[in-house]
């Protein structure tokens, strides 16, 4: 597309920042947050649809407050499930009653979401899901089963759940998209995933008879594959710049620390760090290239390869800019504080899983194999 920002995005820019200047508090928890951002009005900007509490803004401008977002130092989102992958989808494939009933919550920063994919047996091969909900005699369903590196799950208020209701059904048949409340602690348990970096932002989420209402089944029983693939497509957009102004501030950081070590000095790691920044930009022309485009089956999952291992490898740069520093914890141990990291030093572990979430690098470079270059799919069973 031909990609620009016109007068009126400069001036929807410059209206964000100065309210980001006014309103973002690193130190607010993320509930207040998301509903500072709800009251005026700064959720649900690329719906196609207003009338939710949310107001409407072009490709351009959504691309200007995510950029003017990512620069603020705002706090994380915890909305960005409800507000980029729910909504979307039942705009999509929900129905008026659906939509009236959860969008408005979503906008106003009220109610928060996870997403119920993921299970031990099936992450990256989704299609093996094998959560089962079964019709109850209260006319719902009642949802048995585990998910697994579910994000956000011990905050959010509903998840929405791809599972089997068709019993003995196999594969993508006999699934079904289903809203459920997490409001029901005898029947649904959440267990943080403490991570590398010491933090437990997904977890463990088991469901043992949760109940499920039947108007709370998107796009019809049965249809959840398809819906399930819809919302995939909804998971990289704008976000993916704001992503990259982020990338370009710990790329900064590297740098200065490079200088301050020594480290530039060396002609392998100017090398690297020139690379890394020629490669962010690349990815940004590539991004702006692709945004608002449709119909390319592979351009997110070319997007993810590129960015997940440029940002590992910076990872990886940032703890050999230190030397044998970067070993060492910026306090001392503690029982009170036994695992503390610097920011390089968080970059290094977290950007570890980078190639693994999201959808693995192998099951992206299939993606493009099958579906874009048209070779053939890979058999089963084969190891």
């Amino acid at each position: 597309m031909d990609f620009g920002f016109s007068a009126e995005d400069e001036a929807f820019r410059a209206e964000a920042k100065a309210w980001l200047c006014a309103h973002a508090d690193p130190d607010l928890d993320r509930r207040t947050w998301e509903r500072t951002l709800g009251a005026a009005g700064w959720i649900g900007l690329s719906w196609p649809e207003t009338g939710y509490g949310n107001r409407s803004a072009t490709l351009t401008q959504q691309v200007a407050w995510a950029e003017e977002y990512a620069r603020s130092g705002a706090p994380p989102r915890s909305g960005h499930i409800g507000e980029n992958l729910l909504a979307p989808t039942l705009l999509a494939h929900g129905s008026e009653e659906q939509k009236a009933r959860f969008l408005p919550p979503v906008a106003a920063g009220d109610e928060l979401w996870c997403q119920g994919y993921s299970e031990p047996g099936a992450g990256s091969d989704l299609a093996s899901v094998r959560t089962v909900a079964v019709r109850d005699v209260r006319g719902g369903y009642r949802i048995t089963g585990q998910k697994i590196w579910t994000s956000l799950a011990h905050e959010a208020d509903w998840c929405f759940v791809l599972a089997r209701t068709e019993p003995g059904s196999r594969r993508h048949q006999g699934l079904s998209f289903l809203l459920v409340a997490m409001d029901q602690p005898d029947h649904i348990d959440v267990r943080p995933i403490r991570q590398l970096t010491g933090t437990s932002d997904f977890n463990e989420v088991f469901f043992d008879g949760a109940h499920a209402r039947v108007e709370h089944v998107v796009g019809g029983e049965g249809q959840g594959w398809q819906v399930a693939m819809s919302l995939l497509g909804f998971e990289r957009g704008v976000s993916t710049l704001a992503q990259q102004i982020g990338f370009a501030r710990e790329l900064e950081q590297v740098v200065r620390v490079a200088v301050e070590t020594g480290a530039v000095a060396d002609p392998v790691v100017r090398d690297r760090l020139v690379r890394q920044w020629a490669e962010l930009r690349t990815m940004r022309w590539n991004a702006l290239r692709t945004l608002g485009g449709s119909g390319d089956a592979g351009a997110s999952s070319v997007a993810k390869l590129l960015w997940a291992g440029w940002h590992q490898r910076l990872g990886e740069l940032a703890v050999a800019v230190r030397g044998a520093g970067a070993a060492v914890g910026p306090v001392d141990w503690a029982p009170s504080t036994p695992y503390e990291l610097d920011p390089l030093q968080h970059l290094f572990l977290f950007s570890r899983a980078d190639t693994i979430y999201g959808g693995s690098d192998q099951v992206q470079r299939t993606i493009i194999a099958e579906r874009v270059l048209g070779l053939p799919r890979e058999p089963k069973g084969v190891v």
